[in-house]
């Protein structure tokens, strides 16, 4: 258990906060202590803390399809280092990889309960946030289509958030979006059309296998 109120204070996104308040969030966060090169989680994972660095530096990454580092921004101290992307979920979702740079402290809060006491007063403050996350996603598809994926991610990470779109669009159309060549599109979609992931009829893309075509792209 937490028993200094200024490490909340020094948080600028809990400076604002009266004493009680601050009391309710020590009784459900935590301090740990990692080492410099260790890793706080990997991409995809699932979390159910809502971290903060208090003291040293993080590096946040990701891994493209050939095993290359693809560096995005350091976490410096009193800073948020968990990227949502839902307040629906109970788990937030790693956008990212996250190694420290140098020994460090992160406070962690528990998610569930932080939602519970701080966002759901309020109708209006909730669809706000809704609405800047739905932002931060539009962003980090941006990261994986263009730095991330190869050609057979982007057009399945395509296929299953847009598939509407998808088959509303020339093939020409598509390639633009997506940065590829026409060529290169209609070669995945006759791989993915083989391997029965999907069928395609009268040009329109029906998805048979929902799990695989997303496996391609969070490489699992």
């Amino acid at each position: 258990m937490i028993n200094s109120k200024e490490i909340f204070k020094n948080i600028n996104l809990f400076s604002h906060l009266d004493d009680n308040e601050i009391q309710s969030l020590i009784e459900i966060s935590s301090i740990s202590k990692y080492d410099k090169n260790s890793i706080l989680y990997y991409e995809t994972e699932d979390m159910d803390k809502l971290l903060f660095l208090i003291e040293g530096q993080i590096k946040v990454y990701k891994i493209d399809k050939y095993d290359n580092e693809i560096f995005l921004y350091y976490v410096y101290p009193n800073s948020m280092i968990s990227e949502l992307s839902n307040l629906n979920q109970n788990k937030i979702r790693c956008f990212s990889n996250a190694e420290f740079v140098d020994d460090s402290l992160i406070l962690s809060i528990d998610y569930e309960k932080f939602k519970k006491m701080f966002l759901y007063e309020n109708e209006f403050i909730l669809k706000f946030i809704e609405e800047l996350i739905y932002k931060n996603q539009q962003l980090q598809c941006i990261v994986n289509r263009e730095l991330v994926f190869d050609a057979t991610s982007k057009v399945a990470f395509m296929l299953i958030n847009d598939l509407k779109m998808f088959n509303q669009l020339k093939r020409t159309e598509v390639s633009l979006l997506l940065h590829i060549q026409p060529e290169t599109l209609s070669r995945v979609l006759k791989k993915l059309s083989r391997s029965d992931i999907i069928t395609i009829e009268k040009g329109k893309i029906i998805i048979n296998n929902e799990e695989e075509l997303r496996s391609i792209y969070l490489g699992i």
